[in-house]
């Protein structure tokens, strides 16, 4: 198969000349705010993905990759996965399908895809974006390009952001700057990211939500002034390991392909035959990557969209309507989903209208400056004919962390219980996959208050609320029956605290802390 076939254009039309893979990793967003994607999507037979059973995961990411023209070449994919995908991760199938119901023909699976260093799916994606990013640098440079240092800039609800630092933590070339918002992320995921060693890494907290931190990183982003002054001054450039850059999405749609490959090869589903697959989505673009898989051939029936209170996505897909209007930023048990806009959506937009940019230019203005937009009728119906949505209330996302425990023994985290939820109110004939973003143990407060029957919100008993969240992980793995703990997680009191300072969530705020860090 030749190589480099395939380039990347952008949602909004502003991109003249396709784009490498690796020069859309080092970019991460196009120029005028849209995303990159592919010209086109290459296409797997059957036989190409039942044959990726024999293969070990690195191979599956090398063999998807060579499929989509990644402009590297097999031997050095192949030692690039083999980096990624290796001892890092606690299983060597790096992201397991198990069915905790006893009875198969029941017909529910998970897809565990928290198994790397920082025990949530982030990492399937964020330990391949910086050894990509590195080596798309070396690349650039051997082929003449500048001798340019790179900031990644990152907002985060929470997991992105340990993930990404994780994995810049110091990498060539870059250096990593992670936003999170002050009150809007679990007490371990903020352990996580504040304790993050590394020279080049740097964290601070947000006045505000998820969503000001984010639009505010666009801003910077989109501030052509700003980059010119980081170039002239510390001859650095910005970019991105958000799910907005595409070397962020590719290897998602890499563990929907293998996801697939596992369930024929177990018997869990006839080869050929279709699946449904729940995802719980907060920036869609988890859920975006099965839509690309399912492109590319993968047997993929519905795709159903879990929402929890902040269900703008859901409300969307039943509607054809995106409003934040008068929409309430609402915290929940599940943070990581506490999103109101999803960068990722733009996406889908582009590839169901035809790759209409100036359409999807039209509703990203809309929702800008109106807070809403509407799309047309054709549009709603083609994503409708992939996408099923649901939500779940947090109340009954607590209780069904409870409910899956006390059934199947099985320890969930509340990302997923709403995944769990949504799947049993959708499924239908075929097999359902439910999507499992996160160890249990991120968010054991709140699996402690489902365990026990307890309200979102509610206070923990007086010998509990002492404790610290790493303390109460014990406990409630004591509850669990000595559910085990990530090692990451349980040591997280005997790490030094390194970053302490909290800012403003507009923009200029955001661009005084990147020139302070550098």
């Amino acid at each position: 198969m030749a190589q480099s076939e395939i380039r990347y254009i952008d949602t909004r039309g502003k991109v003249v000349e396709p784009q490498r893979f690796s020069d859309v990793v080092i970019k991460g967003l196009a120029p005028g705010g849209g995303l990159f994607v592919p010209a086109e999507i290459p296409h797997l037979t059957m036989d190409e993905i039942l044959g990726l059973a024999k293969l070990p995961y690195a191979r599956r990411a090398s063999f998807v990759y060579q499929r989509f023209g990644v402009d590297f070449t097999p031997e050095k994919l192949d030692a690039l996965f083999d980096r990624i995908y290796g001892k890092q991760f606690d299983t060597p199938e790096i992201c397991p399908i198990i069915c905790p119901i006893s009875d198969v023909a029941d017909g529910m699976h998970v897809l565990e895809l928290w198994h790397g260093p920082t025990s949530a799916f982030k990492d399937m994606a964020l330990q391949a974006l910086p050894v990509f990013f590195s080596a798309s640098v070396e690349k650039q440079r051997a082929e003449g390009g500048p001798d340019t240092h790179y900031l990644i800039a990152v907002a985060t609800s929470g997991d992105t952001g340990k993930a990404a630092l994780q994995g810049f933590a110091d990498v060539d070339h870059t250096s990593i700057v992670v936003y999170y918002p002050r009150d809007g992320v679990s007490d371990i995921q903020r352990k996580q990211m504040v304790t993050q060693e590394g020279k080049n890494v740097c964290v601070y907290a947000v006045e505000g939500n998820f969503d000001d931190c984010q639009t505010s990183v666009k801003r910077m982003f989109a501030d052509a002034d700003f980059a010119k002054k980081l170039l002239a001054d510390h001859n650095t450039a910005l970019s991105s390991a958000n799910s907005i850059n595409w070397g962020r999405l590719l290897p998602q749609v890499v563990y929907y392909v293998s996801a697939y490959t596992m369930m024929a090869e177990r018997g869990a589903v006839k080869a050929g035959d279709p699946i449904d697959i729940t995802v719980p989505t907060g920036n869609f673009g988890n859920i975006m990557a099965a839509w690309y898989a399912k492109q590319m051939g993968v047997p993929i029936a519905r795709t159903v969209c879990a929402s929890n209170d902040n269900k703008v996505l859901t409300d969307f897909i039943n509607s054809g309507i995106y409003t934040i209007r008068e929409r309430e930023f609402l915290k929940t048990p599940s943070p990581s989903m506490d999103i109101l806009v999803s960068s990722n959506l733009e996406r889908l937009l582009f590839e169901v209208t035809g790759h209409d940019g100036e359409t999807v230019r039209a509703w990203e203005a809309a929702l800008d400056s109106a807070r809403e937009y509407q799309v047309d009728a054709e549009t709603l119906a083609k994503i409708q004919q992939d996408f099923g949505a649901g939500y779940v209330p947090s109340d009954e996302c607590l209780a069904t962390i409870r409910e899956v425990y006390e059934t199947y023994g099985y320890l969930i985290d509340p990302h997923t219980a709403v995944a769990w939820k949504v799947a049993e109110q959708a499924k239908g004939g075929n097999p359902m996959l439910v999507v499992s973003t996160a160890n249990w143990a991120k968010f054991g407060a709140n699996v402690y208050r489902g365990l026990e029957g307890l309200e979102p919100g509610a206070a923990l008993p007086e010998e509990l609320s002492k404790l610290t969240d790493v303390e109460l992980n014990r406990q409630v793995s004591k509850i669990a029956g000595d559910a085990p703990i990530p090692a990451g997680l349980d040591e997280l009191d005997q790490k030094e605290v390194r970053f302490t300072e909290a800012i403003s969530g507009d923009v200029e705020a955001i661009e005084s802390s990147v020139v302070r860090f550098l």
